[in-house]
């Protein structure tokens, strides 16, 4: 199997053009089984009025689950969770954030079932904010009985997104503490950096994984086409579902 997590930028590159195609070729490239992607836009003027989610969605042939952080009248922000595999719903919702600091994004967090081959597979992906503070607070809410401790959540789970936080934060410490990163499940030397994606310099994307998976191969393809689509590269991740998980 393979998952693809990516920030599209709301699909605008770092040349400053907006291009869904684009985009949608580059994870096409990737070849993914599920694709987990954040920074969309939906209906919103100042990207044509187009829905991203599903136009990307049609040009990989995939079912898609959107999520809206934020929400303006019929505009809509947020997160997405693209499958070839039968898949359902499993909830959806807000995280916590901070009061009193001014041009924080509502944050939220989009969780889908996903049947692989009779096995269930639990997705979540998430944008965590900016602001130390926030963060912790959402990386706890994650972790909680809402999400990733809730009684259905059980048996082999991703949670994967852009976190805004590196290794050696607290939100990423919280979220590892019963899911594994999978750069370091893997054991690799050199981690794998996806931001800025000219000179991928910070690493903020993750995928957390489950003990019923396996992490077989981990990258974060640098072509021309991904450095330019969005200001992220996309985090590859190719897994097996462990027998009898």
């Amino acid at each position: 199997m393979r998952l693809v997590t990516y920030n599209v930028h709301r699909c605008v590159g770092v040349d400053k053009r907006l291009d869904v195609e684009r985009i949608a070729g580059v994870i096409a490239e990737l070849n993914p089984d599920i694709v987990c992607l954040q920074e969309l836009d939906v209906n919103r003027a100042r990207t044509g009025g187009v829905n991203q989610a599903k136009a990307i969605a049609d040009r990989l042939s995939m079912a898609v689950r959107f999520h809206p952080a934020m929400r303006v009248e019929a505009e809509e922000y947020g997160d997405a969770i693209l499958t070839r595999h039968p898949e359902t719903l499993i909830h959806v919702g807000a995280l916590p954030t901070v009061r009193g600091i001014p041009g924080l994004e509502p944050r939220g967090a989009l969780w889908v079932r996903i049947n692989v081959d009779g096995v269930d597979l639990n997705v979540l992906t998430t944008h965590l904010g900016l602001v130390p503070k926030e963060q912790r607070l959402q990386a706890a809410a994650l972790v909680s009985k809402e999400w990733l401790g809730h009684p259905d959540c059980k048996g082999p789970t991703l949670l994967a997104g852009d976190f805004n936080a590196t290794s050696i934060t607290r939100p990423y410490q919280t979220l590892t503490r019963n899911h594994a990163d999978c750069q370091r499940q893997l054991g690799l030397k050199q981690t794998l950096k996806t931001f800025p994606s000219g000179f991928p310099a910070i690493r903020i994307d993750h995928v957390f994984v489950s003990p019923e998976i396996k992490v077989t191969g981990v990258s974060a393809p640098f072509s021309p086409l991904s450095r330019m689509a969005s200001d992220h590269l996309p985090l590859v991740v190719d897994f097996e579902i462990q027998p009898g998980a």
